[in-house]
């Protein structure tokens, strides 16, 4: 039986800006090594054993990168499923499942923005959750807490199956931070991650079940795709009109077998500039430090350059990261909201030049304290 892993880099880039960006989401970025983050995932793929070639899932506006980046570390995708716009990844995994030449074969998904520290690990908890993948249960990967995080979905596992592996109860949306500190305490609940194995037919056959149309209509657009040797773009109009939705809500959370497997794999999504100060080396003061950076007397910061020199003194727990376009400077414990200056960047009018010109400021007001 084959072992495909299916590679989602579909991320719009907006949580780590000024760095990430549209055009060059987080994915393609070398935020926890020298590889990309999706450089990584290829390479953690090829590390499992009896896993064939990559099928990946991606914008149509990044072809030419990721080719270039997984040729570079001798990943080349078996198959390019490329979007020509984003749907969630209900419909990329039904795009995946529907140009599985195997209808039995194993899908290992893994979102391709993601950090797996220990490799052999993940590798081993994968190859537990074959049998059960196999006998056509959906099994996921649920990272054990070691933290009440707000900003992560949860899972409940109940009755063991097989070893550590167990039935998912359910799926709990992100919790406010009492409800976390109860789940931590609990024990019976883990983090999740969006990573799976599952059989292709299976597939198909749950979003048959719960998700008739969308499957409809993701394999019209296959019928009159655009195909050049292992590239595949479906048809714009009518992938257009496909409904955007996420595989959890679509089937994860309605599926009858589900099995969750719990690792400690030291993963972590960067979800935000504070979560990649959490996994980066530190010096002695708690400051991760990228780039020609100068940083006296400054605690727990997060500081990074790709272009002006940053200098800081007596600062603590502040987000300041710096291209050449644009400067960011942010609470760490607001690193969450970067997408209210997207948001706001995206609206404003460029400043008129002046000389020389390094970088573009922007403000947002905020009331003053009464």
């Amino acid at each position: 039986m084959q072992l495909i892993p299916v590679i989602l880099s579909g991320g719009a880039g907006t949580r780590l800006w000024p760095l990430s960006t549209e055009q060059t989401p987080k994915q393609f970025l070398p935020l926890a090594g020298e590889e990309s983050l999706l450089q990584q995932t290829a390479l953690r793929a090829r590390s499992i054993a009896q896993a064939s070639s990559p099928v990946v899932v991606a914008s149509q506006d990044h072809e030419r990168q990721i080719l270039g980046e997984l040729e570079a570390v001798g990943c080349p995708p078996s198959r390019l499923l490329l979007e020509p716009i984003g749907r969630n990844t209900a419909p990329a995994l039904a795009m995946a499942a529907l140009e599985c030449t195997d209808e039995n074969a194993l899908l290992l998904v893994m979102p391709s923005d993601h950090v797996i520290r220990d490799v052999e690990s993940f590798g081993e908890a994968v190859h537990r959750a074959l049998p059960l993948a196999q006998d056509g249960w959906l099994v996921t990967f649920g990272i054990t807490p070691d933290r009440p995080a707000t900003g992560y979905g949860y899972i409940h596992m109940g009755e063991p199956l097989s070893g550590e592996i167990c039935r998912v109860n359910r799926f709990v949306e992100k919790p406010e931070a009492a409800r976390a500190e109860r789940m931590l305490a609990d024990g019976r609940y883990v983090w999740n991650a969006g990573i799976f194995l599952l059989r292709s037919d299976r597939l198909i056959e749950e979003l048959s079940v719960h998700a008739p149309g969308l499957l409809g209509s993701v394999r019209k657009a296959l019928a009159t795709a655009d195909r050049e040797g292992n590239r595949v773009i479906p048809d714009r109009a009518t992938f257009a009109s496909v409904e955007a939705k996420s595989i959890d809500y679509v089937v994860m959370e309605h599926a009858a077998r589900m099995a969750v497997v719990p690792v400690d794999v030291g993963w972590s999504d960067i979800g935000s500039w504070d979560a990649l100060h959490e996994i980066e080396a530190q010096d002695d003061s708690g400051n991760a430090l990228h780039g020609d950076v100068l940083a006296l007397e400054s605690h727990g910061c997060l500081i990074r350059t790709s272009g002006p020199r940053v200098a800081a003194l007596g600062v603590s727990d502040l987000v300041i990261v710096a291209t050449d376009d644009v400067v960011l400077v942010i609470p760490r414990e607001r690193a969450q909201e970067v997408r209210r200056l997207v948001q706001r960047a995206s609206q404003a009018t460029p400043p008129p030049p002046r000389r020389p010109q390094r970088t573009a400021a922007l403000s947002i007001a905020t009331p003053a304290a009464s």
